[in-house]
């Protein structure tokens, strides 16, 4: 599955277009996670807790917009947009989504 973030891939021109295809994923902060990255914040480097919790999340998302592209029987998903929020009570959860066009090349 090629999922690019251009509206066209170069020397593959699309057949048909099959429609907007989706993931999105919803994560919780950890409280033991928001006290090791204020300690982190303070002392400088990395918040390596969630980093890694947003690269999961994001490969999530991104394998789910994969799985509905195929179940359409598509091929490739182009125009791909990803997009963070911040959700839930006082910022509490992070929201990765993903969305594209569904095609046949």
């Amino acid at each position: 599955m090629i999922i690019s973030t251009t509206p066209t891939l170069e020397g593959r021109p699309v057949r048909d277009y099959l429609g907007i295809v989706t993931g999105e994923v919803i994560v919780g902060a950890n409280i033991f996670k928001d006290l090791f990255a204020n300690i982190r914040d303070i002392v400088g480097g990395r918040a390596g807790a969630y980093e890694s919790t947003l690269r999961k999340a994001r490969l999530q998302a991104f394998a789910d917009l994969e799985e509905e592209a195929r179940h359409l029987g598509a091929d490739a998903v182009v125009g791909v947009d990803i997009d963070y929020e911040v959700v839930g009570k006082d910022g509490s959860m992070l929201m990765v989504s993903v969305s594209g066009t569904a095609v046949v090349l």
